[in-house]
């Protein structure tokens, strides 16, 4: 689906991976929106485990993903070079994968492709997850679906199979193929065709890892069964349920071999050790062996010892016996008293998320108390905030922790100032926590002047406190520019926008009957109902007469005139082309900008020379 290059960011000073899709994929536009989505949606996954994508883009036909670069190998390279692994290791392996893919199911992100390919384990010892959301992109492609599922058909799921369905339990189910692979050294489906191994899955339970390897401790035959349950709804709900399942069988398993005690090594009496059965060639010499008496009153070197008086005879000093006594005593309550004033330290679990690190309190024998979550813009929701006493501190076992979760940023609702005064919306505004930041003016034939008509960001979008919103007012109505227009058009256009025409007449002026001065002046914001003072030219009782209708006067030499088409109530830009394909000069105007053509001057059947320019309002 993809090269993968080793590339330089040279503005962080960083390597990265850049994947780069092949060229079929890119040119597929379903693909490339599924795949920007997604990635959207993978890089505000913040998890150790997951591969971080620090960015996306197109670079003409090649559209890449610049990402974390992990060196080390993927988990299917471990397999080929050791086959399985034992129960503990593959547990430790999986443990961290499924963190991962809990933190992207709590998000509502889900894999879709699960498996040792996608899986890296990096040279300092991290286990990271790769490709979230990436088969999601390919199946928006019909070019490549098939070979996906080839690809992958050894980990889908039955519903998967089915009816191309998949969701957080279908990511649980690829988890336990893959646990089943690291406990056996294969997958439990085989066959000779994708199909064949497809229809196992829909059909067949999987078998439980210690039919292949006897000695697989059964928790783990329970874990996989679980996990690979065919219906979805008896298997964990998603993966930080199969993940808390995970770690109790990892603290349940046996060690292969415990810890070397530390201090001296104790000493054990000639003989039989409780417990253990002794074998003949174990027996102890009994030439190396003497009893106690003769140590103290047998013959030395030969020598016969000299007759004592009973009197005389070894007798005990009990002031020695008693100080000993005493000392035994002493020590063995100083440590009884130091072993009941042992402290344990209280864990970092900040970042976790709250339910892995309720069940780790507990199995660090805490008793854990969740307190009310709060609010925080840095932690994600679900995560833990703090955590009270603070980690690292020394408590006495089983003390209570009391575990507070991030609420998640905090987040209000622009309130809705639509129709409010400027002071009104400043003061609604700062009960939300909300900052005005810049006042806009707009005219409106709806909304009265002064009133707010709309707020930028919108009414209801949920925002941080201290959010900074543009205000943007209505203006009221804007007197139009009707200068120059003929009388029965410019009353027409007045009335019909809410204004009272007075119309005053003059009596020289080169064009008859036409408006020559207006008062209040064009572009002032004005009330509905304003009166319009309008100065006229004289209109010669009423008949029009342009300079070329005189007599035969200003026509072309050759006597040329053609006929001005009549483009009242047309759409404005139909009737500029429609005027300027019939030979004309278009001016137009827009006192109101209704978009259709409200004024036309000279009028439409006129007899005009051709390049006559033609004014239309609209």
């Amino acid at each position: 689906m993809a090269t993968v290059y080793l590339a330089l960011d040279v503005r962080l000073d960083r390597t990265v991976a850049v994947k780069v899709m092949h060229r079929s994929l890119a040119e597929d536009p379903a693909f490339v929106r599924r795949f920007i989505g997604e990635a959207k949606s993978v890089a505000s996954l913040s998890h150790p485990n997951v591969v971080h994508v620090f960015d996306q883009g197109t670079d003409g036909d090649n559209v890449y993903l610049s990402m974390e670069y992990v060196p080390g190998r993927t988990l299917r390279d471990v397999l080929r070079e050791r086959g399985r692994l034992p129960a503990r290791e593959a547990l430790e392996v999986m443990i961290p994968v499924l963190a991962a893919l809990g933190a992207a199911h709590q998000t509502g992100l889900i894999h879709r492709d699960v498996k040792p390919e996608n899986v890296l384990l990096s040279d300092d010892g991290r286990v990271k997850v790769v490709d979230f959301g990436l088969a999601r992109a390919i199946e928006s492609t019909n070019q490549t679906r098939t070979g996906v599922m080839i690809g992958t058909i050894g980990y889908m799921s039955p519903e998967q199979v089915a009816s191309g369905t998949a969701d957080a339990r279908s990511d649980v189910y690829a988890a336990g193929i893959m646990l089943f692979e690291l406990l056996t050294g294969r997958q439990p489906y085989e066959g000779e065709t994708p199909m064949s191994v497809a229809y196992r899955h829909v059909h067949d339970t999987v078998p439980p890892p210690s039919s292949l390897v006897p000695d697989c401790p059964p928790l783990l035959d329970t874990l996989v069964a679980q996990a690979t349950a065919r219906e979805p709804a008896t298997r964990p709900a998603d993966a930080t349920a199969l993940l808390v399942a995970a770690v109790d069988a990892h603290r349940m398993l046996p060690r292969d071999s415990g810890p070397i005690p530390s201090g001296p090594v104790p000493s054990y009496p000639s003989g039989p050790v409780p417990g253990v059965s002794p074998s003949p060639a174990a027996a102890p010499n009994p030439t190396l062996v003497q009893p106690r008496a003769e140590l103290l009153t047998g013959p030395a070197a030969g020598m016969a010892a000299p007759e004592t008086p009973a009197r005389r005879r070894f007798r005990p000093n009990w002031f020695l016996i008693a100080l000993a006594v005493v000392m035994i005593i002493a020590v063995g309550v100083t440590g009884w008293l130091f072993s009941q004033t042992t402290t344990v330290k209280v864990p970092d679990l900040l970042g976790k998320n709250v339910t892995l690190a309720a069940a780790q309190a507990k199995q660090e024998g805490f008793s854990v108390e969740m307190g009310e979550a709060e609010h925080d813009e840095k932690v994600t929701k679900g995560n833990v905030l703090r955590i009270d006493p603070i980690p690292g501190t020394e408590v006495e076992p089983g003390s209570k922790l009391v575990i507070v979760a991030s609420a998640g940023p905090k987040r209000v609702n622009v309130p809705n100032v639509v129709g409010l005064s400027e002071a009104e919306a400043r003061a609604k505004l700062a009960e939300s926590k909300l900052v005005v930041d810049d006042v806009k003016k707009q005219a409106s034939e709806t909304v009265p002047r002064g009133q707010v008509m709309r707020t930028s960001p919108a009414v209801g979008n949920p925002v941080k406190e201290g959010t900074k919103v543009d205000l943007i007012m209505s203006a009221g109505l804007l007197m139009p520019d009707v200068m120059g227009m003929p009388r029965d058009e410019a009353a027409n256009l007045l009335s019909s926008s809410g204004f009272t025409p007075e119309f005053i007449e003059q009596t020289d002026s080169a064009q008859p009957c036409t408006i020559i001065a207006q008062d209040p002046r064009p572009g002032r914001e004005v009330d509905k109902g304003q009166v319009v003072r309008l100065t006229l030219s004289a209109c010669n009782n009423g008949e029009w007469h342009w300079p070329w209708e005189n007599n035969g006067e200003n026509v072309t030499e050759d006597g040329n005139v053609i006929q001005i088409p009549n483009v009242m109530f047309k759409d404005v830009r139909a009737a500029r082309d429609e005027l300027r394909a019939a030979g004309f000069k278009v001016k137009v105007r827009n006192p109101v900008n209704r978009g259709r053509v409200l004024a036309q001057r000279p009028p439409g059947g006129q007899q005009t020379p051709p390049g006559t320019e033609v004014t239309i309002w609209h």
